[in-house]
């Protein structure tokens, strides 16, 4: 459905529904699915007031179920909408009850204020009809949301933009001569940032000499369309002589009409400035010439350097738009295909148990297993591409990583060029992030494929290298990790410039020029370096240097170890919105012995704990409404002692979440389940305390966290 995309934590548009007589709920419930919404009933109107909000896309009431009620909590949240939302309403009243014979239904029209009334007996079409025309609506105002904080964040970059450029922004409407102009273009023109400047301000401050080429350049553009640029002298109130440079361009409505100018203008004055003593240097004393020629050329080339960062300033914050539009599209799809995985991987292991005599279809399932967790992998560095991530800093087997990347390297550079490794086993492990040193090696390889159009060789090896210290890199055993191609290469200027920032050698829309600036700072931050070496023709060798360790790579969990039954059996609360997670979630648990309730929401998830016995909670974080590290604040404000597990697919969570909880990485498998789930029964009885915050807090001392590490260990790996 269009527009779907724009609802907030987009998936299935909501509707929620209060129909507490008889049928009315299933058979709300039943249109409402009908109509391509998911149904949120609510069993008593505080949880309907409750549960309103920005992404629920219809409400749907019974008239006689709110009749004598107390709406205010329901008008307050209609009322204080932003202005984009306008939720809408659907109310069936009975037969002979409509708005306008029953005062009732029409006090529920000021409250709900975009509310249709239903008259009962009602055709199931009408509903689904009233149903999505409603919908429709939400959308077209989840669509003008997006809209409008799209234009909010062009307005501020462009402000940004401007700023940085000392530019002075201006339009100028045709049809009445109203000018409206930015504070920096009052200023250029000598005036105030509250001064009223109107149009003829404007031409009355130009230069005399200057005022008549500067109206007829103005007709020009107005009556052929063409670009207005033009430096001119202006004259301040207080008397003094400035030059200003204006560029603009026209703007014309859909029949081709001339509707307004827009434009920016700069303060020229101190350039002419300069010009201007240079041209009465050389009328006056020729014979100085030459002494003052560096001079002359140092300012002359400062003024071209100015204009040229100004073009790349633009350049860049177009570049990095694009870069951050296609972070948050990998890290929002990776994040969903993440929680795919967690669904396929827990029903196979739990289906992999039910096979057992089945050779063949033990082969298929553990196929799938594989296929899963490769995809796993992947979502892995998808995430830390969309992610600025801390390093996570370890011992590397190096060649271990590249041969385990082989088939990713193949199928990223294409059949057309052959990849040819040399990596020796003897080589000790180098201190690296292996996520971003994936990214790097794909990135280098990404690079050679393009630069060898009609294929070739890719070499790729490993050497240890002793450094007695440089400027780049101190004393002590790197491994070099380099990667060799048989291409273009590069002349000496163009490789000076290679790990410039937004520098590329790819045509326009191929590259980002962000790569090897990417790579370059990564080896630093592993106090390593990237040296390159390249000649035209002939091709370029690009070289990681990486600190080498004497500590041994971390052993990999043993995954396919036996999941054993629980020691005891549990009584689990399982929170996740998503219920294809929480279903196969829940099979897991169920298996290992635990009793297990089921809640889709953080709200209802309170509530359960409020009214019962939990021996432990394993929450998503990332919910609408309330996240996972809401609710476990608020679960040990009534509990303070309840164990608590945060499943989450991401590494990090956002800045400014103040939380010390185990957490369990999506996607996770049942072993992995069981040994969290220990971890957090015997980490009860430590005591969680944030510093200065009494019992109920949710963080440790960093003493207090290294001694709980030190007891219990780690928190499982997040994928």
């Amino acid at each position: 459905m269009a527009g779907i995309a724009a609802i907030p934590n987009s998936g299935k548009p909501k509707a929620l529904i209060y129909t507490p007589v008889g049928r009315d709920a299933w058979v709300a419930r039943s249109l409402v699915d009908e109509a391509g919404l998911a149904s949120i009933a609510a069993t008593d109107l505080s949880m309907f007031a409750s549960s309103l909000s920005d992404d629920i896309a219809l409400g749907v009431l019974t008239e006689e179920a709110v009749r004598s009620s107390d709406l205010k909590p329901i008008a307050a949240w209609v009322s204080a909408q932003p202005s984009w939302s306008d939720l809408p309403f659907i109310v069936l009243t009975t037969r002979g009850g409509g708005p306008e014979r029953n005062p009732a239904a029409a006090r529920l029209s000021e409250v709900l204020g975009n509310v249709t009334f239903l008259e009962r007996p009602f055709h199931a079409t009408s509903f689904i009809s009233v149903a999505r025309t409603a919908l429709k609506g939400r959308l077209r105002q989840y669509e003008a949301q997006a809209r409008l904080e799209a234009l909010g964040e062009g307005e501020r970059r462009l402000q940004t933009a401007l700023a940085a450029g000392r530019l002075g922004a201006w339009e100028l409407e045709l049809s009445s001569m109203a000018l409206s102009a930015s504070a920096t273009c009052k200023a250029i023109f000598g005036r105030g940032p509250d001064d009223d400047v109107t149009r003829d301000d404007l031409i009355a401050s130009i230069h005399p000499d200057d005022r008549d080429l500067v109206l007829a350049r103005l007709r020009q553009t107005i009556d052929t369309g063409r670009d207005y640029s033009i430096e001119h002298r202006t004259i301040w109130p207080d008397g003094s002589l400035h030059w200003t440079e204006v560029h603009a361009q026209l703007y014309s409505d859909r029949y081709g009409s001339a509707r307004k100018l827009v434009g920016v203008c700069s303060d020229t004055t101190v350039r002419k400035t300069i010009e201007e003593n240079l041209r009465r240097l050389n009328e006056t004393l020729e014979e100085r010439v030459r002494e003052r020629t560096k001079e002359v050329n140092a300012a002359h080339q400062t003024l071209l350097e100015e204009v040229a960062q100004r073009e790349r300033a633009e350049e860049q914050l177009r570049q990095s738009q694009k870069m951050e539009a296609i972070g948050q599209l990998t890290g929002g799809v990776a994040h969903d295909f993440n929680n795919l995985l967690m669904v396929v991987l827990g029903n196979l292991e739990l289906l992999g148990k039910h096979v057992g005599g089945d050779a063949k279809a033990t082969r298929l399932v553990d196929g799938a297993i594989q296929g899963a967790r490769r995809g796993a992998a992947l979502t892995q560095r998808l995430l830390a591409f969309a992610r600025q991530q801390d390093l996570q800093v370890k011992p590397v087997d190096l060649a271990a990583l590249v041969s385990g990347m082989n088939d990713l390297l193949r199928r990223s550079v294409g059949s057309s060029i052959s990849i040819k490794t040399t990596l020796p086993a003897t080589l000790p492990p180098a201190l690296v992030d292996a996520n971003q040193l994936e990214l790097a090696l794909l990135n280098l390889a990404v690079n050679a494929r393009d630069a060898m159009p009609d294929g070739g060789t890719l070499s790729i090896s490993l050497r240890e290298e002793q450094v007695a210290g440089d400027a780049a890199l101190g004393k002590g055993a790197y491994l070099v990790l380099a990667v060799a191609d048989g291409g273009t290469g590069m002349d000496a200027e163009t490789l000076k410039k290679a790990v410039d920032p937004f520098f590329s050698t790819k045509e326009l829309g191929k590259g980002t020029g962000l790569g090897l600036s990417m790579i370059h700072g990564l080896a630093v931050q592993l106090n390593g370096a990237l040296r390159m070496t390249s000649e035209l023709g002939v091709g370029t060798t690009a070289e990681l240097w990486l600190p080498a360790t004497e500590r041994r790579p971390e052993r990999p969990a043993e995954a396919e170890l036996p999941v054993p039954q629980a020691a005891s059996r549990l009584k689990i609360l399982l929170v996740d919105d998503d219920a294809l997670i929480a279903m196969s979630s829940v099979d897991m648990l169920e298996d290992l012995g635990h009793e297990v309730v089921e809640a889709n929401s953080g709200s209802q998830a309170l509530e359960l704990i409020s009214g019962q016995h939990f021996d432990l909670v394993i929450t998503d974080y990332s919910m609408p409404g309330m996240t996972g590290a809401q609710l476990a604040q608020a679960a040990r404000n009534i509990h303070p002692a309840l164990p608590i597990v945060l499943a989450t697919g991401y590494a990090d969570l956002p800045a400014g979440t103040d939380i010390d909880l185990p957490r369990l990485g999506k996607p996770y498998n049942q072993a992995q389940l069981a040994k969290e789930i220990a971890k957090a029964m015997a980490r009860e009885t430590v005591p969680l305390l944030r510093s200065g915050s009494g019992a109920g807090g949710l963080g440790l001392s960093p003493s207090k966290t290294d001694d709980v590490r030190d007891e219990i260990g780690d928190g499982a790996c997040v994928v």
